[in-house]
């Protein structure tokens, strides 16, 4: 019998299988309709309705549309939109695959640097960027950055556990505590130089937030992300192998070394490129993954999945609750999944010591 045919024979036997397949369709379900929820619910209210008749005159459909609605769901409402799916889906992708790298679920994309680097990028492009020439001042300075940061923290991360070609994991996590002590003393130093419009961006920046998002700002970054997320999906049976052990999967022909350097790289490009947009947005990439092995087991053919549309939909919401809870005001989006995953987590932990 052939792998593909095993691989068949066993998913066929799989008791789970129908039950995944059913909570797959529902979380892109759930998707769906939170997004036209977002697209429809704010400061301007707009119809369910005419939210999808905009987007079927968009695609060429001949229903009528009203032009300031459509210009505030397609200017404003949808590029939100569009930016928290795609945020959400990498956060808890990344989270699985740093997971499934570690074979710790408390593992979470901040735990290797790159929340810390990227957040060092953008606060001394805000306090330190008017004293650059204005020919570096482009609208994409600062995501760049808080991208080009963050994956100069993970890459030294790296350096600093990677000896006679391996990593080591211990090193890796605790360099990772390091970098993200570095990171920290360095964002406080930054505030304290800050004037009080720079300290009003900064606090808004470090809790998180989608607003502002415009088509040409999220763009450049939607590639970064796609890529990212190509990639994990690339390894997605590497981490099944990986979940026996490093000595057994290599034996069974899995590169570990290769897998973790593509790993921590992917996971350094997709959440980069996230945390440069929207700021710093917690547990997303802790509490999906999580879930989803809760609900239909921990193959990853399952779970990464889920956890990029289970993370999308957090998102989602979670800044639809942002935008009303306090409306006109609006609340930065790391206080909710903060609010909501400091709880989960700290029932995870619980849940570790006491089975």
């Amino acid at each position: 019998m052939t792998a593909a045919a095993l691989e068949a024979f066993d998913e066929h036997r799989d008791p789970l299988r129908l039950r995944r397949r059913l909570i797959l369709i529902g979380l892109a379900v759930a998707l769906a309709l939170s997004c036209i929820a977002a697209a429809a619910i704010g400061a301007l209210e707009i119809p369910f309705t005419h939210v999808v008749a905009a987007l079927a005159h968009r695609i060429g459909w001949p229903v009528a549309v009203e032009p300031f609605e459509a210009a505030a769901l397609f200017g404003i409402r949808l590029p939100r939109v569009a930016l928290a799916v795609a945020v959400g889906a990498v956060l808890g992708a990344a989270g699985t695959a740093l997971q499934a790298l570690f074979r710790n679920p408390l593992a979470d994309p901040g735990l290797i640097g790159v929340s810390g680097g990227a957040a060092c990028g953008a606060v001394g492009w805000i306090v330190l960027g008017t004293s650059l020439p204005a020919w570096m001042h482009a609208t994409a300075g600062m995501p760049l950055a808080a991208f080009g940061c963050g994956l100069g923290a993970t890459l030294g991360v790296y350096a600093i556990a990677h000896t006679r070609s391996r990593t080591d994991i211990a090193t890796l996590l605790l360099s990772g505590l390091a970098m993200n002590a570095l990171t920290t003393a360095v964002v406080g130093y930054l505030t304290y130089l800050g004037n009080d419009a720079q300290l009003r961006a900064l606090t808004f920046w470090l809790l998180g937030g989608l607003g502002g998002a415009t088509w040409d700002q999220i763009w450049p970054a939607l590639l970064p992300m796609a890529a990212a997320l190509a990639g994990i999906v690339f390894l997605m049976r590497s981490y099944d192998v990986l979940a026996l052990g490093e000595s057994t999967a290599g034996h069974l022909g899995i590169a570990v070394e290769r897998v973790r350097i593509a790993t921590i790289l992917l996971v350094s490009l997709g959440v980069g490129a996230s945390v440069a947009l929207t700021g710093i947005i917690g547990f997303i990439g802790l509490v999906a993954p999580h879930l989803l092995r809760l609900m239909g087991g921990a193959a990853h053919r399952f779970v990464l999945p889920g956890a990029a549309l289970l993370g999308a939909l957090l998102v989602v919401l979670a800044d639809l609750f942002a935008r009303v809870v306090v409306a006109p005001a609006e609340l930065p989006i790391g206080v909710v999944t903060s609010a909501l995953g400091a709880p989960f987590f700290i029932w995870l932990l619980r849940r570790r010591l006491h089975p």
